[in-house]
């Protein structure tokens, strides 16, 4: 199955300490084959198709809103701070919106919805759909909305 992901240019994640996700750089840089496949070790799961398919273009993006979608190399790291495995089991943590709320995926579902979440409350049932799938809910972020 192909998986369309739609190229946000000028979006940049660069790593220091932890995991943080800031800055630009001029295009797009993508995850390594490595990092795709230590964020499957350190998260234990099957990652969702669609957010392998972002990472081999980019390795995670922050918009000017503050959503980012994190790098291979934190995705782990992320799900282990939050405790999703404990409190939303079968679910991952791809990203947030800077001012508390995640994204997550369903790990075993490539047409996975993408939910929402107050990170202090990883209840699935409390979950809020933001899009029928990843391709749209990145698509939606708009390329003008990038830095």
């Amino acid at each position: 199955m192909a998986v369309s992901v739609p190229m946000l240019v000028g979006a940049a994640v660069t790593r220091s300490e932890g995991c943080t996700v800031v800055g630009s750089v001029p295009g797009p840089t993508a995850a390594t084959p490595g990092d795709v496949v230590r964020a499957r070790a350190e998260t234990a799961m099957s990652l969702p198709a669609p957010l392998v398919a972002l990472w081999s273009v980019r390795d995670g993006l922050l918009t000017g809103s503050g959503v980012a979608v994190y790098p291979a190399g934190c995705i782990g790291e992320r799900n282990a701070t939050y405790e999703v495995a404990q409190y939303a089991p079968g679910f991952l943590l791809i990203g947030d919106d800077s001012g508390g709320r995640g994204f997550l995926l369903r790990a075993d579902d490539p047409d996975s919805a993408v939910f929402s979440s107050d990170l202090g409350d990883l209840d699935p049932a409390d979950f809020d759909v933001v899009s029928a799938d990843f391709a749209s809910w990145i698509e939606s972020l708009g390329p003008d909305a990038v830095r």
